[in-house]
C-alpha cells in the first residue's frame, strides 16, 4: 500500500536527534538502523572513514496517526552540506515502479532533478526539487 513518511537530513547528529524522537514518541525502530558501512561498496567509490563509516544511512520512527519520520546523515567528505531547504524531503513510496515514474515527472516539471530514477539495492528510487523548491523522494521498495 502506498504511503508518505517525512525524511530528515542532518549534519553527523542522526543518530542523537533520532533517539530524542525516539524518548519523546515512544516508539521504536520500524527496521533496525542502518549504517553507511551496510551499504554494498560502489565502484569507484574511495572507502569511507571510521567516523562516516558509523554514521546513520537510514532509521525510521513512527510518531503519530501512522506517520514515519525518517532520516541519514550527510556526509561532508562526499561534499554534502546541510542548508536550510535541503534538511527536509517528502517522501513517498507509490505501489509500483510506474507510479513513481509518473510522479517524479510531474513534480519535477519545472524544477530539477536531484537523482535520476533507478535501481538501487533496497528498491527503485530516486529524488527531485519541485518548481517551488520543495524536496521529493521516491522509493519503491524490493520485494
Amino acid at each position: 500500500m502506498a504511503k508518505v513518511s517525512i525524511y530528515l537530513n542532518f549534519q553527523g547528529n542522526t543518530e542523537e536527534a533520532f533517539n530524542f524522537y525516539k524518548s519523546v514518541f515512544k516508539t521504536d525502530w520500524v527496521v533496525p538502523v542502518m549504517r553507511m558501512k551496510d551499504a554494498p561498496p560502489r565502484p569507484g567509490m574511495p572507502p569511507l572513514s571510521e567516523k562516516d563509516a558509523n554514521s546513520v544511512m537510514h532509521v525510521s520512527l513512527p510518531i503519530l496517526g501512522g506517520t514515519i519520520i525518517m532520516g541519514t546523515d550527510m556526509l561532508e567528505s562526499m561534499g554534502h552540506k546541510l542548508i536550510e531547504g535541503n534538511n527536509i524531503t517528502i517522501s513517498l513510496e507509490p505501489d509500483t515502479k510506474e507510479d513513481a515514474d509518473k510522479l517524479f515527472a510531474a513534480l519535477s516539471q519545472g524544477g530539477s532533478e536531484i537523482a535520476a530514477m533507478r535501481q538501487e539495492f533496497w528498491g527503485y528510487w530516486g529524488c527531485c526539487k519541485d518548481k517551488f523548491g520543495i524536496r521529493w523522494m521516491f522509493n519503491v521498495s524490493n520485494q
